[in-house]
């Protein structure tokens, strides 16, 4: 049984052991005036969290990658052809007990915001520049998550029973205020970290020049 078992693993891919759903966004650059800004859409009233701010994406459908869903999504939501976004790379990402999100920075080219013909699922686009960010942080606050059962958990098989020192857990939630906006949340999060990112990089290339 040892060596089926070892079989079995041998080329096992690890998953998570709850069943999350999959998505994938694009951090999407464009160029204004020779300016980096971050694109962020509207979400229109004909889908869930209307009025939110959010990247461009959704849900990954079967057979493709994360990677092709981030752009699919990019091109159906704001019309465009494939040939005008260009994938930089792969940043992190988001997983909980819900969400797998994949998140792929890239380049929208060719194309200028106000030429952009966005499709009924977004209320309008707007864009930040990069270097607003680079000098604005988010605020965090710090969300608690209360643990509730059913009625017929059996308390009575666990230690301790109703006593039991379940753990709880927080949720620390960036927001930003730009102007009369506010970004917050998943986009918010990403958001962040690319720039902490870009930071990063740059704080890197200038004590190597040193």
């Amino acid at each position: 049984m040892l060596d089926e078992i070892k079989g079995l693993l041998e080329n096992y891919e690890a998953k998570p052991l709850t069943n999350q759903q999959h998505f994938a966004v694009l951090v999407p650059l464009i160029k204004i005036n020779d300016e980096l800004h971050l694109l962020y859409e509207v979400r229109s009233k004909n889908i869930s969290q209307p009025g939110e701010t959010s990247f461009p994406g959704g849900r990954v459908e079967r057979g493709e990658t994360y990677e092709e869903a981030a752009i699919r999504e990019t091109m159906e939501e704001l019309s465009l052809s494939k040939d005008s976004i260009q994938i930089l790379g792969e940043m992190d990402y988001i997983v909980n007990e819900r969400v797998i999100i994949r998140s792929f920075v890239g380049e929208l080219k060719n194309i200028k915001v106000e030429e952009i013909q966005f499709n009924e699922e977004v209320e309008e686009v707007y864009t930040v520049p990069v270097s607003y960010f680079l000098t604005h942080d988010p605020v965090y606050y710090v969300a608690h998550v209360k643990l509730e059962h059913e009625e017929d958990f059996p308390f009575d098989r666990i230690p301790g029973g109703k006593k039991y020192n379940w753990k709880q857990g927080k949720h620390a939630v960036p927001f930003y205020t730009i102007n009369d906006r506010t970004l917050w949340g998943f986009t918010a999060n990403f958001t962040d970290r690319f720039i902490q990112l870009l930071k990063e990089h740059k704080n890197k290339f200038s004590s190597e020049n040193k």
